[in-house]
């Protein structure tokens, strides 16, 4: 294995025009660099341009503005479901704090938000930013699910698999921990949803592990047009195995706050996340049965499993 200095991830070019329509030959050859990053890393650096740098821009100061406001009106952004409210202040994770925005790519859904947090006036400036940037965001989610499931083999079952999934926009605050020593920003873990699309400030952190168990710093080459693309434990189960979902950490150090924002496509309530069976085969055995996703959540955030090494073997593994 290559020393942790030379470790990057896959760099995928999303910006030509030709790569957004199916079909083209640069499509396929992106097609197949998305395929062989998702098996061997189950990650990759995504650069994607449709987004304007002020729409950026707008982004990250709007993370900043949320974050900056009294801790009691942050928690009115509140759920019935765990940690699908803000979270902040927890001793596992004391650097971090998150806010998601359901349905973020829908405005009425953000201006629900904007309401809640600034009863006054509702904060029109976050609530166009926010939409547009995940409206774009949706995009690219829709052009690398095709990618995957072209590639599979199993582009019948894409619009039935779009249709049963939605969008969370997770809004991220990591503190800078006032000292040069590496400081625990977020626990290892892997996502447990289809897609994640990561997008952060300057200040670095992330971490990836390999499948021989060895971690490396993730460094997006450029800030304002890339973009961290991961699957969740609900695509690696659906895939069958066949791509790879990434154990991954947030490390911190120094003086500056971390800020990022990701972009979560989920199953929805009541779907049954399961393997086409075009994908099991004496090769490729079923690994897992079928599970809906919440009550996999509930499982896999009730205290006495969720720091488990195989959450989704231990749930529903065969």
């Amino acid at each position: 294995m290559a020393s942790e200095s030379v470790l990057r991830l896959p760099i995928i070019d999303f910006s030509v025009e030709q790569v957004l329509k199916p079909g083209t030959p640069e499509w396929n050859t992106v097609r197949t660099q998305v395929r062989e990053a998702l098996e061997e890393f189950g990650c990759f650096e995504a650069k994607f341009d449709k987004i304007p740098i002020d729409i950026e821009k707008a982004l990250f100061d709007a993370i900043e503005e949320v974050f900056d406001l009294p801790l009691q009106t942050k928690q009115q952004n509140i759920s019935k479901k765990l940690f699908h409210g803000y979270v902040g202040q927890q001793p596992v994770a004391p650097l971090y704090e998150t806010i998601p925005i359901n349905h973020s790519h829908i405005r009425e859904n953000v201006e629900i938000f904007t309401t809640a947090l600034w009863p006054d006036n509702g904060n029109p400036t976050f609530c166009e930013t926010i939409h547009s940037y995940s409206e774009q965001l949706c995009e690219l989610d829709g052009i690398i699910r095709r990618m995957i499931f072209e590639s599979l083999g199993v582009e019948k079952y894409l619009e039935e698999h779009m249709d049963s999934s939605n969008y969370v926009l997770r809004l991220m605050k990591y503190k800078g921990p006032q000292t040069n020593e590496t400081k625990l920003g977020l626990n290892a873990h892997t996502d447990k949803n289809i897609v994640t699309i990561l997008n952060q400030n300057h200040v670095d952190g992330l971490e990836v592990q390999t499948k021989d168990g060895q971690w490396f710093s993730v460094k997006p080459s450029s800030n304002t047009t890339s973009f961290i693309v991961m699957i969740g434990d609900s695509l690696y189960a659906w895939s069958n195995g066949r791509l790879h979902s990434a154990n991954h950490r947030v490390m911190m150090r120094g003086n500056e706050a971390r800020y990022s924002a990701g972009l979560f496509s989920n199953p929805k309530a009541g779907y049954m996340v399961k393997a086409p069976e075009e994908l099991v085969d004496d090769d490729h055995p079923l690994l897992f049965k079928p599970f809906d996703y919440y009550q996999f959540l509930d499982y896999y955030y009730s205290m006495a499993y969720r720091t488990g090494p195989k959450n989704l073997h231990s749930y529903c593994g065969l």
